[in-house]
């Protein structure tokens, strides 16, 4: 593995920011950190460059402990979400400074800043003062300075957080192709799960100082290790359940779940897409209670007459009106059986020390 880190710990007083996590990031893959405020990932970033020290566990690159290695002598570029940029350079002057720090020879500093300038969108701007870039050019600036020495690992933290919604729209589709290009092995951490999930090979979610699931953004998707990992990738329709055979006993009736989905005691999600409208009188009873537009789709909020709450998606053209009465059924392709809450509610059938393990996507 490029980058490990082995039970790494960090103590802010009583607080664990980061509780024993342990992490691989193999050569050439991105791996992006996702949680909330809190959850550990800036601090997971820090320690991996040097700029924290751990209370216990380690961190290793390419296999060497680096404990004692400080933060200029580890051999990864670090970006930050503010960039950072020196405002009294010029871009070669920045995009140059870390091939200087590295010590190498003035002849090599020039082509390597033009190559470097060129990949991210900035050929010929050496000579440009900081003042004069816009959001986008300066994160692309930064991005090669970062580049430059040619680090073992690049680390972003927030890499787009201060540009506008198009922008890193269109920006985090330049970095994957760039990433692929180059071969670059690449840590993020990042609060936007957009921006994580179109960049990332792997995203882990961090809650607490601890790795709540870890994944291919497909897997994280389509199955959610558990309640807390549903409700942050904005899932809302979360509910406790008794799962017996393919359906599950819910405060919204029987609902169908997939075929070898855990037994018992369980928590189930519904996405949006498998809450169907159907006449009042074929489903569960709800009362439309509002209507958001979200470009592909509309979401509907519904009050049942019994149970929480619910969201359904719906076409634009086929979306009730507020104060509608509908009916509900579930589709058991769009129900996933969670796992327990570790923190709340441990499995005796689990390992404390593993993921809760999710049901199978359904075909």
């Amino acid at each position: 593995m490029t980058l490990s880190l082995d039970a790494a710990t960090v103590r802010f007083g009583d607080r664990l920011a980061l509780d024993g996590v342990r992490l691989d990031v193999a050569e050439h893959e991105v791996v992006c950190v996702l949680g909330p405020s809190g959850s550990g990932k800036s601090t997971l970033l820090r320690a991996v460059a040097g700029l924290q020290d751990l209370d216990a566990g380690r961190v290793l690159l390419g296999g060497r402990d680096q404990t004692r290695v400080p933060a200029h002598k580890r051999g990864v570029g670090l970006m930050f979400q503010d960039h950072q940029l020196f405002a009294h350079r010029d871009v070669g002057g920045n995009v140059a400074f870390g091939l200087r720090m590295r010590g190498a020879a003035r002849s090599e500093q020039g082509p390597r800043v033009e190559e470097l300038l060129s990949l991210v969108g900035l050929p010929g701007a050496g000579g440009r003062a900081i003042g004069t870039l816009s959001g986008g050019e300066q994160q692309r600036v930064a991005l090669a300075r970062a580049l430059a020495p040619s680090p073992r690992v690049l680390l972003l933290d927030e890499p787009l957080g201060q540009l506008d919604r198009t922008l890193r729209e269109r920006l985090v589709v330049e970095l994957r192709e760039l990433f692929g290009t180059l071969g670059t092995t690449v840590l993020a951490v990042t609060h936007d799960q957009g921006e994580a999930f179109a960049l990332a090979d792997r995203v882990v979610v961090m809650r607490e100082g601890r790795v709540a699931q870890n994944g291919t953004p497909l897997e994280v998707w389509q199955r959610p290790a558990d309640e807390f990992v549903a409700r942050f990738l904005g899932f809302d329709n979360v509910t406790d359940a008794t799962v017996a055979g393919e359906r599950a006993d819910t405060p919204w009736g029987k609902v169908p779940v997939p075929a070898g989905a855990p037994q018992g005691a369980r928590q189930v999600l519904v996405r949006p897409a498998g809450v169907r409208l159907v006449s009042e009188r074929d489903g569960l009873a709800c009362t439309v209670t509002a209507r958001t537009f979200r470009g592909t789709h509309v979401a509907v909020h519904l009050r049942p007459a019994h149970g929480p709450r619910l969201e359904a998606a719906c076409g634009l053209r086929d979306a009730p009106e507020p104060g509608d009465r509908v009916g509900v059924t579930f589709d058991a392709t769009e129900v996933v059986v969670l796992g327990r809450d570790p923190k709340s509610d441990p499995d005796p059938e689990l390992d404390p020390d593993s993921d809760p393990a999710p049901n199978p996507v359904p075909s």
